[in-house]
Parts: structure tokens; sequence; C-alpha cells
């Protein structure tokens, strides 16, 4: 598995994804924005389309319950491409449709995401709450508080950037400072590739 991390849509290294990505399709996963009445899916396929990569949009509510099936879906794809949003609302789509269990199990594949899309990766997603809102619940689940576990540490993404949430990213600092969690700050433009 490799990973394309990024603070913010493809930031500085739309290029270096293309490359990684080749002539493979890519699922575009927008539950981080269910939360939003009418949420428009669409918004970001862009980003990947314009780069001439196959993308279709890979929505985890018409999985939920059928962990097989999305694990058969997600095999017609080189990658997925996860957008910002709720962190809480994305885990809890996550769960819901076995995405979490499947992702670990797929080897010769890409997961890249921005914001959310990446905070997920973390241990836990304690201290996200100074920004996003755990409260927002659009499936009517438990809040889920465990990340995927895939990076030891938790991102923090928009950190001194001119994005709206970047006032707030400050006291998620101090929160995850003052209670010994393990974080990585990312400015937008900024790209983590493993």
């Amino acid at each position: 598995m490799k990973y394309f991390l990024s603070s913010y849509n493809l930031g500085d290294k739309a290029k270096e994804y293309k490359e990684m990505i080749g002539n493979r399709k890519v699922a575009f996963i927008p539950n981080a924005v269910d939360y939003i009445e009418d949420a428009d899916y669409n918004r970001n396929v862009y980003l990947l389309t314009d780069l001439g990569i196959e993308t279709e949009i890979l929505d985890l509510k018409k999985y939920f319950g059928k962990e097989n099936e999305l694990y058969e879906k997600l095999k017609e794809f080189g990658g997925v491409m996860v957008s910002g949003g709720n962190t809480y609302v994305l885990r809890q789509a996550m769960h819901l449709s076995g995405f979490d269990n499947i992702i670990k199990k797929l080897d010769d594949f890409i997961y890249a995401g921005w914001s959310a899309g990446v905070c997920v990766l973390a241990p836990s997603l304690e201290g996200l709450q100074q920004v996003d809102d755990p409260t927002q619940n659009p499936y009517n689940t438990d809040l889920i508080m465990e990340g995927l576990n895939i990076l030891d540490y938790l991102v923090l993404p928009h950190y001194k950037s001119d994005h709206p949430e970047s006032a707030d990213i400050d006291k998620e600092v101090e929160y995850c400072t003052k209670n010994n969690i393990k974080f990585k700050t990312m400015k937008d433009g900024e790209v983590i590739i493993l």
C-alpha cells in the first residue's frame, strides 16, 4: 500500500500523484461531507479528471452492511481518493461499509486523501473535536473515536494556512500538546508520500 496524504486537495504534488496512479482508475470517496444536506459529491472530482485520471464516485453508504460487495468493487480500482469534510462522519461511513477492514487487506493500492481523509488514519480521533463536530451523525450510529491506526500520529491539516479552519487548528495543537497526543501539522500545499 502506498499513501498520498495532503492537507488540502492535491497540494503541490498533483504531478507526483498522477505518476503514482498511472493509468489506473480511482474511486473518489466523498462521504466526509454526508452531514451536509444534498452535498455535491461531484464537487472535487475535477481534481482527478483534469489530470486525465479515470474516476468513479464510490458512495460508501451504498455498501453499509455489504463489506464483501465493497471489497469486490474496490478490486476494480488502483486506489481511492478520500475527500475532506467531517472526520467523525467519514469514520462512521468507513465502519458501516467495512472499508476500515478492507483497506488493510489491499496490496497494490494507493490510498490518497486530504484533510479528514488523512486525519482518519490516526490511532485515535481525539483532539479533532476542536474543528470537526463529533455530534454530526447523519447515520444515527455510535460515535467512533478510534482511527484506522495506519499512522502512529494524528495529522492536523490546514495549519497556518489560508483556510477557514486554520485558526482552530492552533486550538488542536494546544489540545494535543496538553494531552500528550502525538501529532504532525500540515500546511495547505504540503503532501506526505509514504
